[in-house]
């Protein structure tokens, strides 16, 4: 089937290798960089409230375009995806055209790692936000106090993040910031203040909504509520300012500065040019002869 597609994209037939426990398909171009993530994905990782666990059977493909990647998924990858994991059948795809493609590849492994350990459906956010966590990307919590909107106190419903999460470019890493923050906030209110409790009742097949209530004393509902709350208090006017929002700030009310000088000088400047003319260079220029020399037995009178 994958050989099907890459002759379709006109790309040379992909190349698989076994490295340990995983199948690794890319082209031969690719190749080098897909056996390198091969050998990191076959290592066995800590995860947390998961444990450290080996990476079992599974499929890695490395593609080398937006358009690769749309056809070897099926469409389910957003055309700014990096990475797609697909645990159902144990799959990570991922783009090699992007930077950084070890993180990419943590943050997928980490969904391989947590719905291996746990059976039941859990949220989007709460999937996307545990990879951002479990992955490392603390940059991404970092995008919170730098948006305008989250300083204003514009915080997402749960309903609404999933929405972004698979929106636009733009919307979708402000969301994977809100997303990672929900999960942090969900191992905040538990007694260890880790995410072991919670992981145990989904593992032990309890339902998001019970193991919530059970590790936090709060219901679904409950916790969106404060977690917004925290957000709000968190990320405010002050931190975002602190962040560099005061330079923006800045450079704003410079180049209002500089749009009105310009334009309060317009008058001025066009008062300036009154009575000035340029000569037209189409007109015939006349040439001044010298005059003739000075006879000295001239009188002059």
């Amino acid at each position: 089937m994958l050989a099907l597609l890459f002759s379709l994209l006109q790309v040379p037939t992909p190349v698989q290798i076994q490295v340990g426990q995983v199948s690794v398909i890319a082209a031969p171009s690719q190749l080098s960089l897909a056996m390198r993530l091969a050998e990191m994905a076959d290592r066995a990782q800590d995860w947390p409230g998961v444990g450290r666990r080996p990476p079992g059977p599974m499929r890695l493909i490395v593609v080398a375009d937006p358009s690769q990647m749309e056809a070897v998924s099926s469409g389910r990858a957003p055309s700014w995806g990096a990475g797609l994991a697909l645990p159902g059948i144990r799959t990570i795809i991922l783009r090699s055209d992007l930077p950084a493609p070890d993180h990419t590849l943590r943050h997928e492994l980490a969904h391989l790692a947590l719905h291996d350990a746990v059976r039941v459906r859990v949220p989007l956010w709460f999937d996307e936000g545990y990879a951002s966590w479990a992955s490392g990307e603390w940059d991404r919590l970092e995008t919170l106090r730098l948006n305008l909107a989250v300083a204003a106190g514009q915080v997402p419903d749960f309903r609404e993040l999933d929405g972004m999460l698979r929106g636009s470019a733009n919307a979708a890493d402000l969301a994977y910031g809100l997303a990672a923050s929900a999960v942090l906030e969900l191992a905040r209110r538990n007694p260890a203040r880790n995410l072991d409790a919670l992981i145990a009742h989904l593992a032990g097949g309890e339902s998001f909504e019970t193991s919530v209530l059970a590790t936090t004393g709060l219901s679904v509902p409950r916790f969106e509520s404060e977690w917004r709350q925290a957000i709000r208090r968190r990320y405010n006017v002050v931190t975002w300012l602190l962040a560099g929002g005061f330079w923006s700030v800045v450079a704003f009310s410079l180049g209002g500065l500089l749009w009105y000088r310009r334009r309060r000088d317009i008058p001025r400047r066009a008062a300036l040019d009154v009575g000035w003319t340029v000569p037209d260079a189409a007109l015939p220029v006349e040439e001044v002869s010298e005059p003739p020399p000075v006879d000295p037995t001239d009188n002059f009178r």
